[in-house]
């Protein structure tokens, strides 16, 4: 196992900057990325996966950080799958309420947003992502690269959006800081950003990772952008998804800003977070054992890997099944196993598979269940 030895250290609270964190939970061994690879295991490196929280607001945060070169290596989000392609209609319907002639896009991943906004009017679309898998056109520009405090440009940017990017800075002050820096006042912050309380509440392994590295929910968002000088001027709470924010760059910023502590109330949501996997994998081993049938896992991606780093017995595992095509006959980072479609399940009459995917459980067994095997039995 290579252990990855150059790490970012982030021993200060991303909400107050203070140092002193508690620790909570380690992770051995983590696999750092999250996508399907072509590569051989032997290439794949670990880190232990460090969760700490901060006593005076209650923020839970990696102290290890990975490398961003390393963490996304690649372009593993697809937006696979009707909830997502619900969501990017929906987010896209949630920015055309402002009438923008050019906007300005964060880490745009596969173009979803720009394809959709583009279509639908004719305002120009300019993308930063380290990644891009976007076409440029005559309305859509694309900028290789990541959105940080050296970022600057010429151009007079009416309207910054992202979407499922800000949990994914390292430092998220500084992120809104950048963001005020290059917006002109009353320039406008529209973004869409994970109900990542109601996901680890509910229990879901997309919530925490390497890439989420801080349970930074909506009240520390909202602490953050008044005290970056944007004014909140709404907040949706997209289904069980999501939450759409609006903002406004402010003329004087405010001297003061009260901040929340949800240290009691936030330990507790992590704790029964660890715990509940803890039994939940001793029943799911109880079961393997004892199949008489195939068993498959579901999710090529963080659901998985953090499934095996609870300690899945894998022995038995036929393959890991997922509907991305960009993932199918690749294998899983920090794994053995190569990819299959969920079509592979056809035809086999009663077979087991381990679903553990979050807000996405109900779409991915219903597909299954309709269009390829009415007889399997999800655990």
């Amino acid at each position: 196992m290579n252990k990855l030895a150059s790490l970012i250290n982030r021993e200060n609270s991303v909400v107050t900057g203070k140092i002193g964190l508690e620790i909570l939970y380690i992770f051995k061994n983590f696999p750092v990325f999250f996508g399907c690879v072509d590569s051989d295991l032997e290439n794949d490196l670990f880190v232990d996966m460090i969760w700490a929280i901060d006593r005076e607001s209650g923020v839970i945060q990696l102290t290890k950080l990975i490398p961003l070169d390393i963490l996304y290596q690649e372009q593993h989000v697809d937006g696979c799958g009707p909830t997502w392609q619900q969501y990017y209609q929906d987010f896209a319907n949630y920015l055309l309420q402002n009438k923008i002639d050019s906007w300005f896009e964060i880490g745009g991943g596969m173009g979803e947003l720009a394809k959709i906004v583009t279509k639908l009017t004719p305002a120009h679309w300019t993308v930063i992502e380290p990644n891009p898998i976007i076409e440029q056109s005559d309305q859509i520009d694309v900028i290789k690269g990541f959105f940080d405090k050296n970022f600057k440009t010429n151009k007079k940017i009416e309207a910054l959006v992202f979407s499922q990017v800000m949990e994914h800075a390292y430092n998220p002050n500084e992120f809104l800081a950048t963001a005020n820096k290059i917006l002109e006042p009353g320039g406008k912050l529209i973004f869409a950003y994970p109900n990542l309380e109601l996901w680890l509440k509910n229990k879901y392994t997309n919530a925490l990772n390497f890439e989420h590295t801080m349970f930074l929910t909506d009240c520390f968002v909202d602490y953050l952008l008044i005290k970056n000088n944007f004014i909140i001027t709404d907040k949706y709470f997209y289904k069980d998804h999501s939450i759409f924010y609006t903002a406004e760059k402010g003329v004087n910023a405010l001297t003061t800003v009260e901040l929340p502590n949800k240290y009691e109330e936030y330990r507790t949501i992590f704790t029964d977070f660890i715990s509940y996997h803890q039994a939940m994998i001793t029943d799911l081993n109880e079961k393997i054992d004892k199949a008489g049938r195939p068993v498959y896992l579901f999710g090529a991606h963080i659901f998985s890997e953090y499934l095996l780093a609870f300690g899945l017995d894998k022995s038995k595992i036929t393959s890991i099944l997922d509907n991305s095509p960009t993932k199918q006959g690749r294998r899983l980072y920090g794994t053995e196993f190569i990819v299959d479609s969920p079509r592979v399940l056809k035809g086999l009459g009663e077979v087991n598979v381990i679903l553990k995917a979050g807000i996405y459980n109900e779409e991915i067994k219903k597909d299954i269940l309709e269009n390829i095997n009415p007889d399997v039995i999800f655990w």
